[in-house]
C-alpha cells in the first residue's frame, strides 16, 4: 500500500507503531485495502463506511452481513494486523509453457487459441504446486527466428485461469500479429509466491465464483485421469485444428 501512493525515485515508510500504522491506514479509502473490490467497496459506502478507518471502527457484526466470511480478516488488516509472514529477499520463480507451430502459422484465431491453452495450462499447474504468479511474460516467435516479447503486471496476483487467459490476450492483442508468420508462442508466469500469502479482492460477482468452482472441478478431473483430460473447448480447438 505504501508503495501504491509512492512516486518513482521516492520512498514512503510506515513506522511500526500503533499510531504510525493507524495515521498511514485511517485516512485512505476502503478500496485501497487489498481484498476490496470496487463492488465491495461501493456497497460499504452504502453503510457510510467511505474509509479504512471507517472500517477499523465499524461493528464486527456489521462487517459479518456485509463481508462474509471475509469479515474477520478485513477487519483485521484495516487495524493494521497481518499474521502472513514476510519472506525477505526471496527470490522470484517463474514457470512457463510453450507451443511450436508444425508450420508458420498465420491465423490469428490459432494464435488466439493456442495462448488461451497456455494460459489453462500455466493455471493448472500453478494451483497444483500452490502458487501464484504476479506477472506475465507472453513471447512470439517469427519464421524468421525473430520474437517480440511483452509483460504485464496481473491485477491481483492469482493462479485462476481466466484472470490468466485475460491477461495473456491482452498481451497477444498488443502485438496486432494480423499478417505475423509465427513458428511458437510461449507464456510465462513471473514472480511467484505462495498461494496462502494471496489475498483474493472480492467483487461479489457470481459468475466469477462459477469459474471458480468449474476451475476446481477441473483440477480433480486431471489429477484423477491425468492432464489433458479437460479444459476449455476454445483451447482444445487449437490442438484439433489441422
Amino acid at each position: 500500500m505504501a508503495a501504491d501512493v509512492t512516486p518513482p525515485g521516492a520512498a514512503t515508510i510506515v513506522g511500526d507503531t500503533p499510531y504510525e500504522i493507524a495515521a498511514f491506514l485511517r485516512p485512505r479509502p476502503t478500496a485501497a485495502l487489498p481484498g476490496i473490490g470496487s463492488k465491495i467497496a461501493r456497497t460499504l459506502a452504502r453503510y457510510g463506511i467511505n474509509t479504512i478507518g471507517d472500517l477499523a471502527d465499524a461493528p464486527s457484526t456489521t462487517l459479518q452481513r456485509i463481508l462474509g466470511s471475509a469479515a474477520r480478516q478485513i477487519h483485521s488488516l484495516a487495524r493494521g494486523m497481518d499474521d502472513r509472514p514476510v519472506v525477505p529477499a526471496a527470490a522470484p520463480r517463474s514457470m512457463s509453457a510453450s507451443h511450436r507451430f508444425d508450420r508458420d502459422e498465420l491465423d490469428t484465431g490459432r494464435h488466439q487459441r493456442t495462448t488461451l491453452a497456455l494460459a489453462e495450462d500455466l493455471g493448472a499447474r500453478l494451483r497444483e504446486t500452490g502458487e501464484i504468479a504476479k506477472s506475465l511474460t507472453l513471447t512470439v516467435t517469427y519464421a524468421d527466428h525473430t520474437h517480440t516479447t511483452r509483460t504485464r503486471t496481473l491485477a491481483e496476483a492469482t493462479a485462476h485461469t481466466p484472470a490468466l487467459a485475460g491477461t495473456a490476450r491482452r498481451l497477444l492483442d498488443d502485438l496486432a500479429l494480423q499478417r505475423a508468420r509465427v513458428r511458437a508462442i510461449s507464456l510465462r508466469a513471473e514472480r511467484l509466491s505462495p498461494a496462502d500469502h494471496a489475498t483474493h479482492q472480492l467483487t461479489l460477482d457470481e459468475h466469477d465464483e462459477k469459474l471458480r468452482r468449474l476451475e476446481a472441478a477441473l483440477d480433480r478431473a486431471r489429477a484423477r485421469y491425468g492432464p489433458g483430460i479437460a479444459g476449455a473447448a476454445s483451447a482444445y480447438r487449437s490442438i484439433a485444428t489441422p
